[in-house]
């Protein structure tokens, strides 16, 4: 069975837009700090809409900010 995850680089991008705090992205996209959190730390993937908010809140390409890997187990 394949095992897949999605990866971000949501802290990296909020690190270098002036340091933005998880609050004030969270209140840019809609969420609540609380789901800023989890996605950081790889427990929550978001909607693709959440995931293109992001987007325009940081004006960079999904791509940039999120990853999809797939990771093929063999018997």
């Amino acid at each position: 069975m394949a095992k897949s995850r999605i990866s971000n680089n949501i802290r990296k991008l909020r690190f270098f837009n002036d340091e933005m705090t998880q609050q004030e992205l969270a209140q840019k996209v809609g969420v609540t700090r609380q789901t800023i959190i989890a996605m950081e730390k790889g427990k929550y993937s978001p909607s693709l809409e959440l995931a293109f908010r992001i987007a325009l809140a940081f004006d960079v390409p999904l791509t940039e900010i999120f990853s999809y890997d797939s990771e093929d187990e063999s018997n």
